[in-house]
This record gives C-alpha cells, structure tokens and sequence, in this order.
C-alpha cells in the first residue's frame, strides 16, 4: 500500500490512530491556519471576489476525492444549453499536459482542440460529452471567464470544482457530499479529506448528496435532515449503472461476464460494487487519481477490461479493443436545484 493510499484509508476511517495520522493532524494546524485566514479576508471584504459580466455558479466540495461532480456539471450544463443560454464550463484541467496558466479552449462547443491526455480526462470527458457548450481551463477563473465572455459570447459560466477558489465572484454556489462517505474522519487536510473548516457552510446556497448507490433511502434522508438543520436547500443526484460498452466499437457486454476491473479515480469502491452486481470480476486495479495510462499498465492483463468513462476517455489513446467503460445516468431536478 503506497502513502496516498494509506493517507486516503486513513480519511475515511472513524477514529484514525498511529504516527502517520499525528503527524497529519500536525501539518492540518498549518493548512488550517492558512485556509481560515483566507476565508476570514474574504468573508471581511478585505480580500474581493471579482466580477464578470455573465451568471456565475460554482460547483464543488468540501471533500477531495471523487465525489460525482462532472456529471453533474453536466447535467447543469445540458439544462442551460436547452434553455438556449450560451454556456461555458471552465475547470482547472487538473492531470492534463497542457500549461494552465494560460486560457486552454478544449471545446468552443462545436469543435474540439485537444485529447485527454493534453486537457485533462474530466474537461475531455465534458467536451466530447455535452454540445453546444464551451470547455476551458486554467488556473486563473477570472481570465478564463473574461475570454468565455469575450471571445465566445457565453451568458452562464459554470466552474468546475471550484468552491474553495474565491478570486472569481459566483452568483450561485452547489457543494456536492458523497452519501456514504460524508466528511469522513471530519479533519482537515492532510490528516482529514476536508478542505476547509464546516463553517465554510455559511457559503453554501444548494447543498447536492450524490447517491452512488442503487438504493437512494440514505441519501434522500441526509437531503432533508441538511435542509432542515442547516438551512440549505438540499437535493439527491442519483448515479446508477446503465450499460457497459466496448470503447471502440460502442458493443454492449453481457451481464455475467467475466471481467477486469481498473480504475483510476479517488473512490473506486462504488465503482467496483456496480460491477459486481451483474458481472464476474476477476480482479481489481486501481491506480491513483488521474493516473496517466501507458501500454505497460494493461499489456500483461487477459480478457475484458472494464473501466470508469472518466478513464477510458485516456485508454482510448492506447487503441485496444477489449476495453470497456461502465455507463452511468445521473439522476438529478435541475430545474427544481435552480
């Protein structure tokens, strides 16, 4: 078991104990201290969001890891699109090989400029994903909303990811939290998954819990028992499996085949007890998030390989054909969220 893995273990573990988690909870005073300094700037007005001239929202976490968020950035996206809005998604393009420090267009929402190892696999996964809707990265929002608004004549922004980032002004801020996993240990970063303190709550104007289960009971009663304590109008996106289909070819595989499993997200355990479900898993491989695929990773591997979309948009740069990425519908009110 490498570090990150014992550190992302440690996380989500109830009472965590040993050396390693001291010396995390150590490090946390610091990262704390920085954190709620920058929040208190801001939250005084001594620090200024700055404005741009479209409809602004964020969507984020509180927790790293994966949460669910890109598709239901998509599913806010798909909505404004329909409603004729001219939208743009811009992320940071975390994992990509492209410099983030200057405007990357990965679609104008006709056309699309890069692949996934060069973008980032979430933007690449929202541009050949969604029409009629911009993706950009880079580090700075600001200058990445300002080109959208200028060079691409976007009316709605949506920034991926980007709760935490407050140089940029939001009209409207979504915070998504795992139904399962929650807060986890409730300790901030390193020793915990927690980015900023729960008073970060106060900012929050919708409050989304992610059911990546088949059974949404626990998620729908969390939605309510957040609306009613603290205020939040809270909502359930459901993601569920549809179908797994080969990447190359679009064939569907049969349920009760024997498989592979590889991932390399930052919580692959849903991932995995989806598959379960109606196929025969041989064995499972997880990588770290966002790990960058080579040939090495997959050529000594035997039969049918089944993988997230979010990792088969970088394995389809290897040109293998028995590879396979699971399908999932996102099952959100986005007309009731806004």
């Amino acid at each position: 078991m490498n570090l990150k893995t014992q550190i992302t273990k440690l996380h989500y573990t109830k009472e965590p104990k040993g050396a390693l988690f001291r010396l995390l909870k150590f490090c946390s005073i610091f990262y704390g201290a920085g954190s709620g300094l920058k929040n208190f700037l801001y939250d005084k007005g001594i620090l200024k969001s700055q404005k741009v001239d479209a409809y602004v929202i964020s969507v984020g976490n509180f927790t790293t890891g994966g949460v669910g968020k890109t598709p239901v950035v998509a599913e806010i996206a798909k909505y404004f699109v329909e409603k004729g809005e001219k939208v743009c998604i811009i992320s940071r393009g975390y994992g990509g090989k492209l410099n983030n420090k200057k405007v990357n267009v990965i679609s104008d929402g006709i056309n699309l400029y890069y692949k996934a190892d060069m973008a980032g696999d979430e933007p690449y996964w929202l541009a050949v994903n969604l029409n009629m809707c911009a993706v950009l990265t880079c580090s700075n929002r600001v200058k990445a909303a300002k080109y959208a608004i200028e060079k691409l004549g976007v009316t709605k922004i949506i920034l991926d990811d980007a709760f935490q980032h407050r140089k940029i002004y939001r009209d409207l801020n979504i915070v998504l939290v795992d139904s399962e996993k929650m807060f986890g240990n409730e300790n901030l970063l390193p020793a915990g998954p927690l980015r900023e303190g729960l008073e970060g709550f106060g900012r929050i104007d919708r409050l989304v819990i992610v059911s990546k289960n088949i059974d949404h009971t626990r998620a729908e009663k969390i939605a309510k028992i957040m609306t009613k304590k603290q205020g939040i109008k809270s909502f359930v996106a459901k993601a569920e499996p549809d179908y797994v289909y080969n990447i190359i070819t679009g064939e569907h595989l049969e349920k009760d085949s024997e498989i592979i499993a590889l991932s390399a997200i930052g919580q692959p355990e849903q991932f995995y007890a989806f598959l379960e479900k109606d196929y025969k898993i041989k064995d499972k491989i997880s990588f770290d998030d966002h790990h960058q695929y080579s040939l090495v990773d997959i050529k000594d591997i035997e039969g049918n390989i089944v993988t997230t979309e979010k990792d088969a948009v970088k394995l389809a740069l290897l040109n293998r054909t028995n590879i396979y990425a699971l399908k999932l519908k996102t099952v959100l009110d986005v007309k009731s969220l806004f």
